[in-house]
């Protein structure tokens, strides 16, 4: 057993979800929401995220899969608009770099060969994110 995840009081993922806090949005369905990442590895990089909190994959119950799926794939089609080439990621634990201990997948769009993992990641600007949110958010 893996050590045990920081206590949150408030999950800033559910505080999206609810509309308490702000979040550039680009995708929600009745039960999914996918948003930029306020500190980007890459420029359009995302976060999909189931509605109800569970901390891991292995605890969103099964009926979900299919739907939590369909909102992950139609974000990368969208994000295919601005690169082809992207990493899904999964962090599950501490030790395996999950910071907030609410579900959610990174899709994160590649557009040369250097590797941007590791590297600062500066706060995304709000010109930035307007641009990104209207190429991103039609469907």
């Amino acid at each position: 057993m893996g050590p045990a995840a920081p206590s949150e009081t408030l999950c800033v993922f559910c505080e999206i979800v609810s509309g308490r806090s702000p979040a550039y949005k680009v995708y929600e369905d009745e039960k999914n929401v996918a948003f930029l990442d306020l500190f980007p590895f890459t420029k359009g990089h995302l976060l999909v995220v189931p509605k109800v909190h569970v901390p891991r994959l292995t605890d969103l119950p099964e009926s979900e899969y299919q739907n939590f799926l369909r909102a992950v794939s139609t974000v990368c089609r969208r994000v295919e608009r601005i690169s082809q080439d992207y990493n899904i990621a999964l962090n599950q634990g501490a030790r395996a770099g999950q910071i907030v201990f609410h579900l959610h997948f990174h899709v994160i769009p590649r557009y040369d060969n250097e590797n941007p993992f590791g590297t600062d990641r500066p706060r995304l600007e709000a010109g930035e994110a307007a641009d990104l949110v209207a190429a991103l958010s039609a469907p």
